[in-house]
């Protein structure tokens, strides 16, 4: 397949097979690839006809839908720049993320304007134009219904245009964990080079079918869920947000054979009774957060087919390593797998590259990652060597056979009296403990050491364990100076919106939580 393709161009698909599935009652919305893009074409025009033109950033905050798909690829044909928004966000986020990308419209859910919802408030705060953007079934199209037209009023109609490679189709914010969350700009060529890695990588083809849970707010439900399916000329069911009750079913009833999520929603399935009988699974995939190796043997024991552990980030477009299928390789738990259609090297402090086997940055390089984050020079200074290697700011190492072992974040590494404790090494061991559920491990201050181990954990139901007699299980299992100073007991771990554990956010929320206690 030729370098250089668009959002528009990839969309391969045959046009009488089925693209997108969406689950209701009574009964799904089921498009054609046909309907899809004579429907992305339609709703092209729309935004055109309001003045929507080359590099205006259009924010959608819409749950995932039919029409998040339309406006998404509809945004991008017209050479604007998707701009996807957490519709949970609350009016201060929202205005925090329009103002920073200087939205053009905002595109809200049915009723969302009459009932002066947080996305609205924001974006006449910031003179966008807002317009509702829904499924009309009676018509059988996406409505764009604008509402005010903001910063667009008296703007003349714009001609339809074509996407060039080059254009910036989405803007995405990083998470933001240890600094202000900067603007990554990602242009077609970054989309399509990680939509065709993700094709190679799972061997998709037209007769796969995924269940996209993942929210499309994010990169990962994005390009896994959502855009390399439709380079593979496959399909996705598309519910609205992730639930176990309908899960199964909707998976069995529609056919999908395959589902890429967060350790998080992996682990919710485990909690339910599995289907009977199991449907197709031909893998699983985790990605966008370390998956212990014990919830990997429980997926494949439970569910009968292949774990894929992956690697991500919103800089690469998503998709960076992953463990290959069987047919191809071996896949092991621990590990994020190979490079998939990147360069990967282990960097040290100086930019040499390491010796197999010794730990460094991990640092890639390839046609999926951002040329540079938006308006942020001194960001970019930092995150890239003078080779051209975008810096992860993750350690790890590779393993005898190239695979890629992430010890942890750079900046969370516990740094003990000189010490450097990996945070993930140590939640995979608490996590080995028949009692608990999950376990997150983080630095907190220390008088003696600079720092110390402390680690939030979540029981299983009816669990019964004490601090004591956890410290001394690690104790048995690791070093002494890697056993926990602290063990913070919580019925709930706190997450982002995506389901991704930052260990910052769980650190400062334990230690607030133990500062109300003593109160």
């Amino acid at each position: 397949m030729a370098a250089g393709l668009t959002l528009q161009s990839a969309i391969q698909g045959a046009p009488g097979s089925v693209a997108v599935v969406v689950p209701s009652e009574p009964h799904a919305l089921t498009v054609t690839y046909q309907d899809l893009v004579a429907e992305t074409a339609a709703f092209q025009q729309k935004l055109a006809a309001i003045g929507i033109a080359h590099g205006a950033p259009v924010s959608i905050a819409t749950v995932n839908s039919y029409e998040f798909i339309v406006s998404f690829l509809a945004a991008s044909w017209q050479r604007a720049i998707a701009a996807p928004l957490n519709p949970a966000y609350k009016q201060d986020e929202f205005e925090f993320y329009i103002d920073d990308v200087k939205s053009a419209i905002v595109l809200v859910p049915r009723g969302a304007y009459q009932a002066a919802s947080p996305a609205v408030k924001a974006a006449q705060r910031f003179n966008a134009a807002i317009a509702e953007c829904y499924w009309d079934a009676g018509n059988r199209e996406v409505a764009l219904d604008v509402k005010e037209l903001g910063q667009l009023q008296g703007k003349p109609a714009h001609p339809v245009l074509a996407p060039q490679p080059d254009d910036t189709a989405l803007v995405l914010h990083t998470s933001g964990t240890t600094s202000r969350p900067k603007v990554v700009p990602l242009s077609h060529r970054n989309l399509t080079r990680t939509m065709r890695n993700i094709q190679q990588t799972y061997q998709l083809t037209p007769s796969d079918r995924t269940m996209l849970v993942m929210p499309l707010f994010h990169v990962h439900g994005l390009l896994c869920g959502l855009l390399a399916p439709l380079l593979s000329g496959g399909s996705m069911i598309v519910p609205a947000k992730f639930s176990a009750a309908t899960f199964w079913r909707d998976y069995t009833s529609h056919a999908a054979n395959w589902y890429t999520a967060v350790p998080t929603i992996h682990q919710i399935l485990l909690k339910h009774p599995p289907p009977s009988p199991l449907p197709t699974i031909r893998f699983i995939r985790s990605c966008s957060s370390p998956l212990s190796p014990t919830v990997f043997h429980a997926l494949e024991k439970t569910y009968n087919a292949p774990v894929l552990e992956a690697y991500a980030m919103t800089e690469a477009a998503h998709q960076m390593t992953s463990n290959p299928l069987p047919s191809v390789g071996k896949r092991k738990p621990g590990t994020v797998g190979l490079g998939q259609g990147v360069e990967v090297v282990i960097l040290n402090e100086a930019g040499a590259v390491m010796p197999q086997g010794t730990e460094g940055e991990i640092c890639i390089k390839g046609e999926n990652v951002t040329r540079g984050y938006l308006n942020n020079a001194e960001a970019n200074k930092s995150a890239f060597t003078s080779d051209g290697y975008f810096r992860t700011g993750d350690q790890g190492k590779k393993d005898e056979d190239g695979y890629v072992v992430i010890t942890g974040r750079i900046k969370e590494l516990i740094n003990k009296g000189g010490e450097k404790i990996s945070p993930i090494e140590l939640d995979n061991v608490l996590t080995r403990h028949e009692a608990v559920s999950e376990a997150v491990s983080f630095a907190i201050p220390d008088e003696m050491y600079g720092q110390e181990i402390g680690v939030a954990v979540v029981l299983k139901p009816g669990a019964r364990l004490g601090e004591g007699e956890l410290k001394a299980w690690v104790g048995e299992r690791l070093a002494r100076f890697k056993v926990p100073k602290k063990v913070y007991f919580t019925d709930v771990m706190p997450k982002t919106a995506t389901g991704k554990i930052q260990r910052r956010i769980v650190a400062e929320t334990m230690q607030k939580q133990e500062g109300r206690a003593k109160l």
